[in-house]
Parts: C-alpha cells; sequence; structure tokens
C-alpha cells in the first residue's frame, strides 16, 4: 500500500497553511517554554538521580543546580589546549531546553532501552554543529548516587564514532536532490491513521510519494546523548526527532549497504 497524502496535515479550508503552521508552532513554543519554567521551579526529587534523564532535564532548566551539579574546576579540552574553568567562568547552558525537539542517535533497538538503564553511571550529552563539523560533548557521571558533569571536550566530527553517518545527514537533511538519492525503494512507514486515533497504518513510501510525508530534518545544529559505555557499529542508525513537551517522536532508520547510508524506514 502506498500513501501519497499528508492526512492531517491539511489546513481548515478557510485558513492558509501557512497560518496554521505559524499559529501552532507559536502555540507549541508557548508549552515547552510553560515545562522549562515548570522545571526549573520545582525542586530536583532525590529520584531524578535514579535515571539520567530525568537528571539531565533538571539541570538543563535551572541554573542553580547546574551550578551545584559541576565539579568545579571543571575540565575544558580543545584539540590545542586544556583548560580548568572556574565557576565564574561558567554560563547558564540549557542545551535543547529552549526549543521544541532533541535528537538522539542510537546504532541498535537494544542500545535505546538504555535509556531507562538505572544501573549506568556515565553519559556524554553531545552538542553538534553541522555546520563547523566540531561536536562539545558533555561528560557526566554519578558517583555517591549523584550525577554531575566532570568535564568538555571539543571534538571534530571526523574523529566520532558517527562521522560517517553525521557527514551523510548534514547532506541529507539540507539537498532535497541527495536525500531523494539515498531513499531505499521503497521505504518502510509506520504513521498515525487518520481516520482511528488509536491505531497506526503501515505501507511504503516509493521516491515518488516520499516528499508529501518527509518530515522536517533539523540542520545546522542537533544533539546526541550516549548512554554508558556503547560503541556503534558501522552499518546502522536510528535517529530520533523527539518533542520535549509532547514526548511525541519521529524515527527515522538508516542502513550503510554498498558503503551507502540509505533511508529505510519512517516512523510517526
Amino acid at each position: 500500500m502506498t500513501f501519497a497524502c499528508k492526512g492531517n496535515n491539511a489546513a481548515p479550508p478557510d485558513q492558509p497553511a501557512e497560518e496554521t503552521t505559524d499559529t501552532m508552532t507559536a502555540e507549541y513554543e508557548e508549552l515547552a517554554d510553560s515545562v522549562v519554567e515548570l522545571i526549573a521551579e520545582t525542586p530536583m526529587p532525590k529520584a531524578a538521580d535514579m535515571l539520567f534523564d530525568d537528571f539531565f532535564f533538571n539541570f538543563a532548566a535551572n541554573n542553580k543546580l547546574q551550578l551545584e551539579r559541576i565539579d568545579f574546576p571543571l575540565k575544558v579540552k580543545t584539540e590545542a589546549e586544556e583548560e580548568l574553568w572556574s565557576k565564574a567562568h561558567w554560563k547558564p547552558e540549557h542545551f535543547f531546553m529552549n526549543q521544541d525537539f532533541y535528537t538522539l542517535i542510537f546504532d541498535t533497538d537494544r542500545q535505546r532501552t538504555a535509556v531507562q538503564d538505572t544501573s549506568i553511571s556515565k553519559t556524554v550529552v553531545e552538542k553538534i554543529f553541522l555546520d563547523t563539523d566540531i561536536i562539545e560533548r558533555y561528560h557526566f557521571d554519578r558517583r555517591a548516587g549523584l550525577w554531575k558533569l566532570r568535564s568538555i571536550e571539543y571534538q571534530p566530527i571526523e574523529e566520532s564514532d558517527n562521522a560517517s553517518f553525521l557527514q551523510f545527514y548534514k547532506k541529507f537533511a539540507t539537498d532535497s536532490t541527495f536525500q531523494a538519492e539515498h531513499l531505499k525503494d521503497p521505504v518502510k512507514f509506520t504513521g498515525p491513521d487518520p481516520d482511528d486515533d488509536f491505531n497506526q497504518m503501515e505501507g511504503v513510501l516509493t521516491p515518488d510519494t516520499w516528499p508529501a510525508f518527509a518530515p522536517e530534518m533539523p540542520t545546522g545544529q542537533i544533539y546526541n546523548i550516549v548512554y554508558g559505555e556503547a560503541k556503534p557499529n558501522t552499518n546502522q542508525r536510528i535517529f530520533i526527532i523527539r518533542g520535549i513537551a509532547n514526548g511525541l517522536e519521529q524515527e527515522l532508520r538508516f542502513q550503510k549497504e554498498g558503503g551507502r547510508w540509505l533511508l529505510v524506514k519512517l516512523s510517526q
């Protein structure tokens, strides 16, 4: 079964599509801001240190908590030098909390379960600058039951475990012709059923129908969180775009075949 329309994305008959999108975006950003304010105003419960995500959302939203959970002097390493930052050097870092989504990159479905693994004691948050080919890597670990930021390093994308995929993704996200050339024919598709809110529909997308379903791909700057000591393999990447305020997510699954990355599945 091949789909060729955008389903629920259509604007009401009396309202232009662009106006509808702008209104929805403004409402979503307001909701995301409210979530950030609520986290910042609420003391972090002790149980939040059990899971890194619970801790990190509090850390990213709360300036006071950041100063308490950074191991000063903080080691900051670039290719050229290594510095030690005092509290006076630190500026509040809200990561992706001021936008309506964040991204994750996994290599297996099993790796995704690490998000809920309370035994993990090391995690790296990566701020990936696709335009300058640099990654800021924030190293956290948990000692005596408390997560803390221990160091920051700046790494060229070419030295990353995800180097091949990130170099591919940079062009895939910005070049529609390149994108069309790197679709598996067909791409498997799973998405919400416009006729039943409780069910999903499955089908396939061909290169001709892909533009109608293609999600808006993040460009310029994206994020990743590396849970534990996982080393990715070379042949698969699961790229997640996850909403902050509503938890909704889109999944793009890529395979490397014959030396070329191809999108093989889209789930919305």
